[in-house]
């Protein structure tokens, strides 16, 4: 392969990876990001839509210009199947037969432990950096999440309505096939979130359940719940 091809792959794989970092992100955000030219970026966008991996939307109340809505790129679930664990279906069979042989309370003894120990790893820098509004914690745990492999982002929506409040998306996750097969991890990872932010929270969207990202909707109203720290997780349950 020539050096050429070679370098254009490698660019590739870095807006590719952008993608799935920061999507949903417009071709002028990556171009600047990257410091690639706008032909140069166009022509990587239309290679990775042409072979399935990522694809347009366009957000509503985010304008390209005249009223139209800006075309942000997210990356497909055949591309979030390419960067797949290799160990996925072996989580999801162990979980079958942990299923199979103990029951249903050895899958939920799992999520606790599971979503548990994410939430004592999370629960330093959370401390740390979270704050005390809701919109600081939730930036504070996106940066943690990210951390974790889940590229997630926390941005303010219907900011000045009384509607306003804190959109939470993870563009990837590291266990996306076994919380396919088993939702009851996102719902203790969601309870989880509630914990943190001292509010309750609301899943649009789930990659699990087949959409492009996981979207929480989290209100910024005035806190009404203590944030939890790591060490008072409690004893019997994480949700």
């Amino acid at each position: 392969m020539a050096a050429s091809d070679t370098e254009d792959r490698r660019t590739r794989q870095k807006v590719f990876q952008s993608v799935l970092d920061e999507g949903p992100i417009t071709a002028s955000s990556l171009a600047k990001a990257l410091e690639l030219t706008p032909a140069a970026i166009r022509r990587h966008l239309d290679a990775l839509e042409s072979e399935g991996l990522i694809e347009v939307r366009e957000l509503a109340g985010k304008q390209a210009g005249r009223g139209r809505p800006a075309r942000h790129y997210v990356v497909t679930t055949a591309g979030h199947d390419s960067v797949s664990h290799s160990y996925d279906e072996l989580a999801v069979n162990i979980l079958r037969y942990m299923e199979d042989k103990h029951g249903k309370s050895a899958v939920e003894d799992f999520t606790e432990d599971l979503v548990g120990r994410l939430r004592d790893r999370l629960g330093p820098e959370l401390e740390k950096r979270g704050g005390t509004t809701v919109a600081s914690r939730s930036r504070a745990l996106a940066a943690a999440l990210t951390r974790e492999g889940y590229a997630a982002s926390a941005t303010p929506v219907a900011a000045g309505t009384p509607l306003e409040a804190m959109q939470l998306c993870q563009g990837h996750c590291p266990i996306q096939a076994v919380a396919a097969e088993y939702p009851e991890i996102c719902e203790a990872e969601l309870a989880m979130f509630s914990d943190y932010l001292g509010v309750d929270v609301r899943r649009l969207s789930s990659l699990a359940q087949g959409d492009h990202v996981c979207t929480t909707h989290i209100p910024t109203s005035e806190l009404t719940r203590p944030l939890i720290h790591s060490n008072d997780r409690p004893q019997g349950g994480s949700r």
